[in-house]
């Protein structure tokens, strides 16, 4: 996976909606992140799931990897911001404030994200937060994507909640990972670091984004 097969890329025009769409993800990571979940729904036959989902941008190319493999794309995520989203934090955007609650609603954006990219159908919003969600799914996935809250509470809480879900055949992805303290936070890496002490195994590295899968698979 560390070289993309042409097969395991989208087409220009999801590639399009992605670029297009409101979010953080680089075009390299994004292709990394595509062909994991292409390579794991094929292989497993069972849908792939985000966390943290904002506005959708990465949701365009699971759902397009999962559609690709006759499966779809879950993503998860209360659409109230995360913690650097919010008021007076770097990455707030105020055009994403609901003015009759005034909090943070990337939900209607993440909507028309997904309709503008024809993929509506092919994703199942699960709307609310991630560890509440993870103790009533059944199951299993191809592949789970940590993308959701970078404090150590959250991106812990999203790793011991769904890697049970994750098929011994599947891929578990995490964003942001950044070794060096000075490129941004650690939460993300210590779940990294914690993956690899038990029992999983780095596939590719794309930028912060770490692809990696169970020993025993």
């Amino acid at each position: 996976m560390t070289e993309l097969r042409e097969s395991l890329r989208p087409t220009s025009e999801v590639l399009a909606a992605f670029e297009a769409a409101t979010g953080f993800m680089p075009v390299d990571e994004g292709l990394a992140l595509y062909a994991a979940a292409a390579e794991a729904a094929a292989r497993t036959g069972l849908p792939v799931l985000e966390i943290g989902t904002y506005c959708g941008r990465s949701a365009i190319l699971l759902a397009d990897a999962a559609r690709a493999a006759g499966q779809v794309a879950l993503t998860v995520d209360h659409h109230r911001g995360s913690e650097e989203q919010q008021p007076g934090w770097e990455y707030h955007d105020p055009g994403l404030v609901d003015p009759e609650v005034g909090l943070m609603d990337t939900l209607p954006s993440f909507r028309r994200t997904l309709h503008r990219a024809g993929l509506e159908e092919h994703v199942i919003a699960l709307v609310g937060r991630s560890p509440q969600i993870a103790a009533v799914w059944g199951g299993r996935l191809a592949l789970v994507f940590i993308d959701g809250g970078h404090t150590d509470e959250h991106a812990t809480g999203d790793y011991e909640s769904w890697v049970p879900h994750l098929d011994p055949a599947g891929l578990l992805v995490i964003h942001d990972v950044f070794p060096d303290p000075a490129d941004g936070g650690q939460a993300p890496y210590r779940v990294y670091l914690r993956a690899l002490a038990e029992g999983f195994e780095e596939v590719s590295v794309t930028g912060s984004l770490r692809v990696l899968r169970h020993t025993t698979a």
